[in-house]
């Protein structure tokens, strides 16, 4: 695929944008009054403090899998039966009460992620969830989780995060995972291949797939992010397709496994596009 964000070799590059990715939650939170944490986000059930210590979960997660494989596999045993049941006992265990305490092991459980993963072989799998995979995707992973569970803080908050071209890893990693929105809902995915074309918050263009697709997703780079993490919904979103099977994958994109989520409703935002 052309101009592929390549995620393998340019390791140090993917690092200093998970580095720099990371800090966009400090500057959401680090100045909040505690009433603020305790704000109900767009994910049912989640205030401010529950996204904050997911991403100390997931970030503890790739840290160990960078740097201990056993104790990751000690970490995960559960949940690979239940991920979902697995995570919210895990964030149970966090001081969701203490804004203070919470937002020191966020900034523990970033810096013990960012410098495993930066001292990890680029070319070398590390262990994860489904199966292993290199750091510099483990990374994009993790920009992926930030992007998604920051724009959720953002929304509590009624503020708007800035995008710049770093998010072009995390374009790079949904169309690299393009299956998983089949795989959660036991489809099989279409035999063909998609060619996207997309608009980088510079103005860039970037391109990946075959240029003679006819299946094609085009628009706003940040808005295909928005779509993939499933923070807006399609309607309110710069991001079209040319083909059944690519109208259709617009539908059901999400660039995490596990079970889609609720999503969000058309017109929920009053920042969305029509």
């Amino acid at each position: 695929m052309n101009n592929l964000p390549n995620v393998i070799t340019e390791l140090p590059t993917v690092i200093e944008h998970l580095s720099a990715e990371s800090a966009q939650i400090d500057a959401l939170v680090a100045d909040l009054e505690p009433a603020d944490w305790a704000r109900q986000t767009p994910a049912p059930g989640w205030t401010v403090a529950h996204q904050v210590a997911h991403l100390c979960f997931v970030f503890r997660l790739a840290g160990t899998a960078a740097s201990d494989a056993d104790a990751f596999a000690a970490m995960t045993a559960k949940a690979s039966e239940d991920f979902d049941g697995a995570v919210n006992a895990v964030l149970a265990a966090y001081p969701l009460d203490d804004p203070e305490k919470l937002l020191a092991r966020w900034r523990a459980d970033r810096d013990f992620a960012v410098e495993a993963l930066a001292a990890a072989p680029a070319d070398q799998p590390l262990p994860w969830l489904v199966r292993p995979i290199p750091p510099g995707v483990l990374a994009c992973a993790g920009m992926m989780e930030v992007l998604a569970h920051g724009q959720d803080i953002a929304d509590a908050l009624g503020v708007t995060p800035e995008r710049t071209d770093r998010i072009g890893n995390v374009v790079g990693f949904a169309v690299l995972t393009w299956e998983f929105g089949y795989q959660s809902r036991g489809l099989t995915p279409p035999d063909t291949e998609f060619r996207y074309e997309l608009v980088a918050p510079s103005g860039r263009k970037w391109e990946f797939g075959p240029a003679e697709a006819e299946q094609r997703i085009t628009g706003e780079a940040a808005d295909f992010c928005l779509l993939v993490t499933r923070r807006r919904h399609r309607d309110d979103l710069a991001v079209s397709a040319v083909g059944a099977d690519a109208d259709h994958w617009l539908d059901i994109a999400q660039a995490y496994r596990g079970p889609a989520g609720e999503g969000r409703e058309p017109g929920q935002f009053a920042t969305a596009r029509g």
